[in-house]
């Protein structure tokens, strides 16, 4: 079996979560998702669970950190292509979210991301394997 990878996330509120988030075309499993979690799927192997606060906070004695003001994590997802990233953006921009940094070209990767309803950052990153 292979390894699997379930990032979990804090989030306010889980139903306009998984509104933005089905906006940029992603599914959700219904075997794992009630009032307090969703999980979202990435790809075969990996996963983001989307949690509402109170119920992320039983997994950790820790505050949770306000991811309008401080980085706990950066999600970073490949992309097929550069256009696949420039779309993904203008998607989660519809949708509410917010673009802090420029896209970044590098000839070889192009790279460009945005900040979730909650804060979250998720990059986006196209590569030109034949060149890397």
């Amino acid at each position: 079996m292979s390894t699997k990878i379930f990032v979990n996330l804090p989030v306010k509120d889980l139903d306009k979560s998984v509104a933005f988030f089905t906006a940029l075309g992603f599914k959700f499993n219904p075997q794992f998702t009630d009032k307090n979690a969703t999980c979202m799927i990435v790809s075969e192997e990996a996963f983001v669970m989307l949690l509402v606060e109170p119920f992320f906070k039983t997994f950790t004695p820790k505050p949770i950190s306000d991811a309008h003001k401080s980085t706990e994590v950066l999600v970073c997802l490949s992309c097929e292509s550069r256009g696949e990233v420039d779309e993904m953006v203008a998607k989660a921009v519809a949708a509410g979210g917010t673009t802090p940094n420029k896209a970044n070209d590098h000839g070889f990767m192009y790279q460009h991301g945005f900040q979730d309803l909650d804060g979250h950052l998720w990059e986006l990153a196209w590569m030109d394997m034949s060149a890397a």
